[in-house]
């Protein structure tokens, strides 16, 4: 079959228009071959980015109407030169007030889509960074020196070699101008980013702190095959300042909207989750944990580990200062679940980000 007619196939089947024995067939064909299951997976990446594209644009031609109607420049004079009538001019400009919030609001949300940190998702799913409240920033915009940057999005990560090498999602780190990593036992290390793939959400960072010591050999190995339906698995993360354990098991072999490069798991995930292990009974990564569908209670999401150790694989020579080899030994698979945890631990790292 040629290119072009797999392309053809590949729009039939998204768009719904196979027969049911013809999806059914499709179907076996993506299963059997993963270069056709990859491209199928990208050419619904690529729809949905035109879509959401075109949504942008229409929803800037019905915001720059509205804009062009509000005089702001004379709203923000008049809320300068009399400060005192501030309440009388919110009853009488607050629907005004109101449409150019929403301008600065949609603003943000593009500048995000466009640095990927919005890339690929649905508003029917949560990412699961955790912001923080920045209060210095109210603060400072109320007249008062601001002291401290306090970090405004955490998440989890998790090392892949001995020399702190840490993985977590993409939408954890976005473009922070620091990172710092903390250890279970509240140590904190300064980090740099040092590879990205915003395509599949995943980041590695690098500890480059001086007083940071080897982490010994890693005690687990990622799995490459897939894990089945039914299958037992946890999670460890940061959702708050202390690690918390999440058991569960999965539930499907594809994430959202059948997406065959995640897993959907019955989990208990909370915003600071992202970036941390998936991991089976034997103790093997079997992915790493970025989002939940918040129209679905329980339903959770993972990128599977081939999908993480391919990203790997092909990071850069010149990105790393030495080769990075995944560990292929897993000296956990004897272990109760507490002592799995006890080893499991030390490399599990709460992730802060900082804003100059």
């Amino acid at each position: 079959m040629s290119d072009i007619e797999i392309l053809e196939q590949i729009e039939r089947y998204l768009n719904g228009e196979m027969t049911r024995q013809e999806r059914a067939a499709f179907e076996i064909l993506r299963n059997e071959n993963a270069e056709v299951n990859e491209k199928v997976s990208e050419h619904k990446h690529f729809t949905n980015l035109i879509k959401q594209y075109g949504e942008r644009l229409e929803l800037e031609k019905r915001l720059d109407a509205i804009h062009n109607e509000i005089d702001v420049e004379a709203l923000e004079d008049e809320l300068k030169i009399h400060p005192s009538f501030i309440v009388r001019l919110w009853r009488n400009h607050h629907s005004k007030i109101s449409v150019a919030a929403s301008i600065a609001i949609f603003s943000v949300l593009v500048t995000l889509f466009y640095t990927g940190y919005l890339t690929n998702r649905d508003r029917d799913l949560q990412l699961l960074g955790r912001k923080v409240d920045n209060i210095e920033k109210v603060i400072s915009k109320l007249g008062r020196p601001a002291h401290i940057n306090p970090g405004n999005l955490s998440g989890t990560g998790f090392a892949i070699s001995s020399n702190g090498c840490i993985l977590t999602d993409y939408h954890v780190v976005g473009n922070a101008d620091t990172v710092l990593v903390q250890s279970v036992d509240g140590k904190s290390y300064r980090a740099k980013v040092v590879y990205t793939d915003p395509q599949i959400d995943i980041a590695v960072l690098k500890i480059n702190d001086t007083s940071f010591k080897t982490l010994g050999i890693l005690p687990y190995a990622f799995k490459n095959a897939e894990t089945d339906i039914g299958e037992s698995v946890f999670t460890l993360g940061y959702p708050r300042d202390a690690m918390v354990l999440g058991p569960g098991f999965v539930t499907a072999n594809s994430g959202y909207q059948d997406d065959s490069t995640s897993y959907q798991m019955s989990i208990l995930c909370n915003p600071g989750n992202s970036g941390g292990p998936l991991i089976d009974n034997k103790g093997n990564i079997i992915g790493i944990v970025d989002s939940k569908q918040t129209t679905l209670s329980g339903a959770a999401f993972a990128l599977k580990s081939s999908y993480v150790i391919k990203a790997i694989q092909s990071i850069p020579a010149d990105s790393l200062n030495a080769p990075l080899n995944l560990n292929t030994k897993n000296v956990l698979a004897n272990l109760s679940r507490p002592q799995q945890i006890k080893k499991l631990q030390n490399y599990v790292f709460m992730i802060s980000l900082y804003k100059q």
